[in-house]
């Protein structure tokens, strides 16, 4: 069998004809890439003793394509894009809600929390911060706001048994 450089530019023309009968219009190019490496996977898989080769990467070819455009549309029906207009009514999650802070904050006062402590608790709770960013954001080391959090859950796990808390 001749190389494959050879093949393709014979049977370029015959993977341009299936894009076209399928009525491919939309990313003919990345179907073409498709055809292409079908085209090659045929002529790695070819067996002359099994009939002839255009009838097989015909065949080949197009069953790629089509798997891929089935993929394809399954992907288009599952996704669909979002308008602007919609993105005004989504909830920012990490947006305070008020109730939760006044919440929190009862339960810092209720297990008699420092300042710091406190800071340690809103931080984690409400806006999922990690101790490395604390510790960045309030300017101090990565030990400090470890003992902020260990003092802190200490404390609040003592008011929780004592029923300050809840």
């Amino acid at each position: 069998m001749e190389s494959f450089e050879q093949v393709k530019k014979q049977y370029t023309p015959m993977i341009y004809k299936i894009i076209s009968s399928l009525n491919i219009f939309m990313n003919k190019d990345e179907f073409f890439q498709i055809g292409l490496i079908a085209l090659w996977e045929a002529y790695e898989r070819f067996d002359p003793e099994k009939g002839n080769f255009t009838n097989y990467a015909y065949t080949f070819i197009k069953g790629r394509l089509l798997t891929e455009m089935n993929q394809s549309n399954r992907h288009m029906e599952n996704t669909c894009p979002v308008n602007e207009e919609f993105l005004d009514y989504v909830e920012d999650e990490f947006s305070l809600c008020p109730l939760e802070e006044d919440i929190l904050l009862s339960y810092c006062q209720a297990g008699s929390l420092t300042e710091n402590q406190t800071k340690w608790v809103l931080y984690t709770c409400l806006k999922g911060f990690n101790v490395k960013e604390i510790a960045a954001m309030e300017k101090v080391s990565l030990s400090a706001v470890k003992n902020w959090r260990t003092a802190a859950t200490d404390k609040l796990r003592k008011a929780i048994k004592e029923n300050k808390v809840l």
